[in-house]
């Protein structure tokens, strides 16, 4: 490379660096401006999430985008982590949908999940109280008065711990958010006369909003109490979703049951591997980095969690699980016997299931591949 060429290259990076400088004062304008939506959001009540807004929004900017030659993917990009850094902006201070269900009383509320909610209520102007192991003493007078119960314990302690709740007032609503929600409904509605409501937070203590978080919301008694409750999620953003709470637990078998027994089991099974973890992820696609970090995020966490949701609900996914081992031996009888027309059958079956959201799957992490690739640290 000579002088010349040197000279242009340093020039033209001087170029991109002014661009950048430019970019990040537009996003602190931008930040401004979303943190005043938000306080407005908050003086009205409306939701912090607007899908419409949000849709329209991001099918203006493609467009721009396309007619001035920029990637139109690289600008949703954009804007999808600008909306998410919004998003976690505007929690500071949030609406007060229901008024009327101070004072909470959280019963876990030293616990991730406690802790959380407590959190949001607070910064949505509700009083939250908390009733923990260090608290049971004063457990009559925490719970006087309260409009709100939720349980926030471990599955297997639930029962013991709504048994042992004194009389709450007849309109308070008691609700629990644990994974299962039958057995627990019927505990809480043995325990109490009034309204009761099965939450299922689709999510975890580590998330930065809840906007887009999934809430599974199951009958107990006298639904409509729960009106006020189902609003303030939504004013947080969150996406209900109503179920039967036996449909939701059939549902769970799938969704987490048998997820978390492969996750552990394949965990386990690379533990005794000779190769280090450093050794895989150094020869690792993106989409196998993917799949060792959602490996590595259960083992990240509570043992005591996920042994309790495995065990919660083994008896109903007993048959789950031989279903599943049958396919694989049948699948490891076919690799055997070198059958490829039998392979493909099998993955022909397979596929019809998924037909109608390949496009959307290829799409969606394809997304996420390019993110997992960018955020790789090379030594």
């Amino acid at each position: 490379m000579n002088v010349a060429d040197i000279s242009d290259l340093a020039q033209l990076r001087e170029g991109i660096d002014e661009c950048d400088a430019q970019l990040v004062a537009l996003l602190a304008k931008r930040n401004g401006i979303t943190q005043k939506i938000g306080e407005i959001k908050q003086q009205t009540g409306a939701p912090l999430h607007a899908p419409n807004r949000e849709a329209e929004l991001l099918a203006a900017r493609r467009q721009e985008a396309i007619n001035q030659n920029v990637s139109p993917d690289l600008v949703e990009d954009i804007l999808r982590r600008m909306m998410r850094e919004a998003y976690q902006n505007q929690q500071a201070k949030l609406a007060c949908a229901a008024p009327e269900l101070s004072p909470i009383v959280i019963v876990g509320g030293q616990g991730a999940m406690g802790q959380l909610f407590a959190q949001q209520f607070i910064r949505s102007g509700y009083e939250v109280k908390v009733l923990d192991k260090d608290q049971q003493n004063d457990a009559q007078n925490i719970l006087k008065g309260a409009k709100l119960v939720m349980i926030s314990v471990p599955i297997n302690a639930l029962d013991a711990v709504v048994a042992k709740l004194p009389k709450l007032d007849d309109d308070c609503l008691l609700v629990d958010i644990t994974s299962v929600k039958q057995s627990p409904i019927k505990a809480l509605k043995a325990a109490h006369s009034g309204p009761v409501v099965g939450l299922h937070p689709m999510f975890g203590p580590d998330i930065s909003h809840w906007v887009k978080q999934t809430v599974v919301v199951c009958e107990g008694r006298e639904h409509q109490a729960a009106k006020g409750l189902l609003q303030q999620l939504q004013v947080w953003g969150c996406q209900l979703v109503e179920l039967d709470a036996k449909k939701h637990d059939e549902a769970m078998q799938i969704i987490q049951v048998m997820r978390h027994l492969t996750t552990f089991v394949y965990g386990q099974f690379l533990a005794k591997q000779s190769h280090t973890l450093e050794e895989l992820r150094s020869c690792s696609s993106p989409i196998y980095q993917l799949e060792l970090m959602m490996v590595g995020r259960l083992f990240a966490q509570s043992p005591e969690l996920y042994s309790d949701i495995m065990l919660a609900q083994f008896d109903d996914v007993e048959s789950l699980l031989a279903q599943y081992q049958d396919t694989f031996a049948s699948t490891l009888e076919k690799l055997k016997a070198g059958d490829k027309a039998a392979l493909i059958d099998s993955f022909a079956q397979a596929k019809v299931y998924f037909s109608d959201s390949t496009e959307h799957f290829l799409t969606q992490s394809r997304s996420l591949l390019n993110k997992a690739n960018d955020s790789k640290v090379l030594d």
